[in-house]
């Protein structure tokens, strides 16, 4: 008898332990954000650098036993898709995400593809957080898209200014591929430039994206001798090419874009030769990096063994999602809700010192709250990393 209780009680306890770890394992519900953008190729350090920060932040959250949105704690799960920077594949990626039932997806990284999957994303009640200039994105009557960056037409005129300000620019020329996004953002700061002022002495020239010898292409550009030579939409394998052929042809100007790069394929492709190139950096410097900024960074450099500079804004779109989701739980599966919220959301920025919050702006560029307000810092390469030139804000 002794031995049949024995047993039995044997059984209860086994019993209850399963139960309980079955407990502890579906604790959390799943909440999955969507990463649709182009991890391979030239471009691929722009998503890359997107995913890796969206895993980094999600781990951390993770670790300290999820997110709670209204009543329920959640585990961040992200869902990533590579575009190869193809807008066919973009969209593929976009229907993916909306037959997995996702409401809140991370790129895509370029013009063309997120362009291309607005239909999807409006058709399937999914917010996506482009990092992709095009103003008809993010104006009325669209409205799922929310700008993840500061555009070039924000941060192009801030750059010439200053160096009009401080390095006595007068001229400038324009390269670009031959590619819809930096034809795009060449008649951009082709515009800006010339409200500002600025001779615009070259802006015709053009190079297809494998190119190998960019002697030819900036022969021509170099005998405009500008004061400044914009490299539009240059991707990062692309940038450090066309540095050194520009310094090997003798030229000794400014060289900068409006597209984040980075310093390591700088420093290996360049080296010495791309000193004072400048471009747009992460949204922190620091001056600025919280402790929670810089936990972020080691955690990111722990995970995948190197940190790219452009995460200091990348880390934010993830952010955004869930603040706001937080503001208003109901739209967990509804975006009407979340839009609803934009106008209004306000958060304690957790990466930045001080007072700092998460607001939504771009009243001023779009005529509605479609982009997320980072800070626009613009830095300047030297001796194999960035240097901070100056920090700005976007409306």
């Amino acid at each position: 008898m002794k031995r049949r209780v024995f047993l039995a009680t044997t059984g209860l306890s086994l019993a209850l332990a399963v139960a309980s770890g079955s407990a502890a394992w579906a604790e959390n519900a799943k909440l999955k954000i969507g990463f649709v953008g182009v991890t391979s190729g030239p471009a691929a350090a722009w998503g890359i650098s997107n995913q890796r920060s969206m895993e980094t932040r999600a781990a951390w959250l993770n670790e300290l036993g999820g997110v709670k949105i209204g009543d329920t704690t959640y585990d961040v799960e992200i869902v990533p898709f590579d575009d190869q920077k193809d807008p066919k594949r973009a969209i593929a990626g976009m229907e993916k995400m909306a037959q997995d039932g996702i409401h809140y997806v991370v790129g895509p990284n370029v013009d063309d593809g997120a362009a291309a999957v607005r239909p999807v994303a409006e058709q399937n009640g999914i917010m996506y957080f482009p990092y992709a200039f095009p103003k008809e994105l993010y104006t009325p009557p669209a409205s799922n898209a929310i700008l993840g960056m500061v555009a070039n037409y924000q941060s192009g005129p801030a750059i010439y200014k200053y160096l009009m300000e401080n390095s006595g620019v007068k001229t400038v020329a324009f390269v670009a591929a031959n590619e819809s996004d930096p034809l795009s953002q060449r008649d951009g700061g082709v515009e800006a430039a010339k409200a500002l002022g600025l001779d615009v002495v070259s802006a015709s020239v053009t190079y297809q994206v494998d190119t190998t010898d960019f002697t030819p292409v900036l022969l021509p550009v170099i005998q405009t001798a500008p004061d400044l030579l914009v490299l539009s939409g240059v991707s990062p394998a692309n940038a450090p090419q066309l540095i050194r052929s520009a310094r090997e042809l003798g030229y000794t100007g400014l060289i900068s874009t409006e597209t984040a790069q980075d310093a390591t394929v700088l420093a290996e492709g360049a080296g010495e030769l791309a000193n004072g190139f400048i471009s747009v950096g992460g949204a922190s410097t620091p001056e600025l990096a919280s402790d929670t900024m810089k936990e972020f960074v080691e955690r990111y450099t722990k995970m995948f063994g190197e940190y790219n500079d452009e995460s200091n804004t990348k880390v934010y779109a993830l952010e955004y999602i869930i603040e706001t989701l937080k503001a208003n739980p109901a739209a967990i599966d509804n975006v009407d809700e979340f839009k609803k919220t934009m106008d209004t959301f306000s958060a304690p920025n957790p990466f930045m010192v001080g007072d700092a919050t998460l607001t939504y702006v771009g009243m001023t560029s779009f005529g509605q709250k479609r982009q997320v307000s980072v800070p626009l810092v613009v830095n300047e390469f030297k001796d194999g990393k960035f240097e901070t030139l100056f920090v700005a804000q976007v409306d």
